[in-house]
């Protein structure tokens, strides 16, 4: 690929996310490859919070945004509630900052106001569609004289818009993807500051990134489009713009831009669901970067040891689901015992699966630790300790219906009326038993005695199972079986 050389002097990047409602995922990855990248070059990592456009603002956005990402182990150089000194970072106490620098654009005749109402705007881009043209401003008050227009914003409603070049282009240096090149008369005269005061995207974007002496602006492709604009913005202020990298689209299975419509997109889904944080971030590291070799499980000071730019890839990322769950499941059995029973006792709690024997919630959970891929799956995988009546799966029918079974399960009841209570001990040496007085062994004793017990042919430790589930019930069930 062609990689653009990396200046390492002073590293600063920021993650700067709209305070609209919940977090993305793919608003967690672009976080996550910052502070990877910030961390790796001993660089500072800055979290801005984009909060013009007050119509988007949503209640609670912020504390919610923030939770997230101690949750997920993120923690941030500067931003709200860790003021450095380049603040405020919230941009929507940053407004005098931006008209200052409006008027200086202004007074280099960079930028021109315009009093072209809605209605006229939406004439204009109805006109242009109907002919084929690109939709864009036709720059009618770009040429009004200046005492003229500046009489004029003194009385009429207006905008104040950036006077682009009319030819030549504008080339984005992209750590990612090389040079992309952009043609100037394709660009639009783009608002800077909107009638009501609040600055553009693109204005507070670039300002704030100047004054915070950002130096890699690293974000998702789909800015890529507004780049040549900002850079634009950058030339008319006379600034040198940071290094850009744009990272690879987050796709669906079917390759079509990942959305609510086929899944989950919302960081709090994945933790609703019983993800852990290790392994969802583990997970969205690996969604366009790789570290060159087949291996997958990463902690995060390995992903901070080994990330770099230049290993990400230009084309989309498929969010695969299943391979997250198999992460997941890889980092519930590699968490360490006490914690995993502690979590796994706030999952129970929560579903109403605990029993009043701190004992027994215990072994369930030792015994469904090593198939559980997520803790929203308790309820299913539990099921097997909470049954009053059986049904049969097919294998398990199948199995139930051999003469050799029928005999196994004749000496399992006769074996069990001589014990007072099973344990995971008593339960090995009736097996033993068993096993002596029918002469059947492996499969053939054990696949006859769990699809009893259980309907299914598949599941948790069967030692486990029978001593939750006590004696009168495994009496239950070998009867009812037999009965088939």
């Amino acid at each position: 690929m062609n990689k653009q050389e990396i200046d390492m002097s002073e590293i600063r990047v920021r993650f700067a996310p709209s305070p609209t409602g919940y977090v993305h995922v793919g608003s967690l990855r672009t976080a996550l490859y910052n502070y990877l990248f910030a961390r790796h070059h001993q660089g500072k990592f800055v979290l801005r919070i984009e909060d013009t456009d007050q119509s988007r603002y949503v209640e609670g956005a912020v504390e919610n945004l923030l939770e997230t990402l101690h949750w997920a182990g993120l923690d941030y150089d500067e931003g709200p509630e860790k003021d450095g000194p380049y603040g405020p970072y919230f941009q929507s106490q940053r407004k005098e900052i931006y008209k200052r620098h409006v008027q200086e654009l202004l007074d280099k005749d960079a930028a021109y106001p315009c009093f072209c109402s809605e209605e006229t705007l939406t004439a204009m881009r109805e006109e242009q569609q109907k002919k084929g043209l690109p939709v864009m401003y036709d720059g009618r008050c770009r040429n009004i004289p200046k005492e003229q227009a500046l009489q004029r914003m003194k009385s009429e409603p207006h905008v104040i818009r950036l006077k682009v070049p009319r030819s030549g282009n504008t080339v984005v240096h992209d750590i990612i993807r090389g040079d992309v090149s952009f043609e100037n008369a394709l660009i639009d005269d783009q608002v800077l500051l909107k009638s009501d005061g609040f600055p553009t995207y693109h204005l507070a974007n670039v300002v704030d990134d100047h004054l915070m002496k950002i130096s890699h602006v690293i974000r998702g492709e789909e800015w890529l489009p507004s780049t040549p604009k900002h850079i634009l913005l950058y030339q008319a202020f006379g600034w040198e713009p940071p290094q850009f990298a744009h990272l690879p689209l987050l796709l669906n299975p079917d390759r079509t831009k990942l959305s609510k419509r086929q899944g989950d997109v919302a960081v709090e889904d994945y933790r609703a669901k019983g993800f852990l944080p290790q392994a969802l971030i583990n997970f969205v590291a690996l969604l366009g970067w790789n570290k060159g070799d087949d291996q997958e499980i990463f902690s995060l000071e390995e992903l901070v040891k080994y990330f770099s730019l230049e290993r990400v890839n230009k084309a989309g990322a498929v969010f695969d689901v299943h391979k997250l769950e198999w992460m997941n499941g890889h980092y519930i059995r590699s968490i360490s015992e006490e914690e995993y029973l502690n979590m796994g006792m706030e999952w129970l709690r929560k579903l109403n699966l605990d029993t009043d024997d701190a004992e027994k919630n215990k072994l369930i959970l030792q015994a469904v630790r090593p198939g559980l891929n997520k803790f929203a799956d308790l309820p299913q995988k539990t099921a097997v300790f909470f049954k009053d009546a059986l049904e049969y799966d097919e294998q398990a029918k199948e199995w139930l219906t051999k003469p050799e079974s029928k005999e196994i399960l004749k000496v399992m009841i006769e074996e069990l009326s001589k014990s007072n209570e099973l344990t995971v001990e008593s339960f090995s040496a009736l097996m033993k038993t068993v096993q002596k007085r029918t002469g059947q062994k492996g499969k053939n004793l054990w696949m006859p005695v769990r699809a009893a017990i259980t309907g299914e042919t598949h599941g948790p430790d069967l030692g486990i199972v029978l001593t939750v589930i006590g004696k009168q019930k495994v009496e239950q069930f070998l009867k009812q079986a037999l009965a088939l």
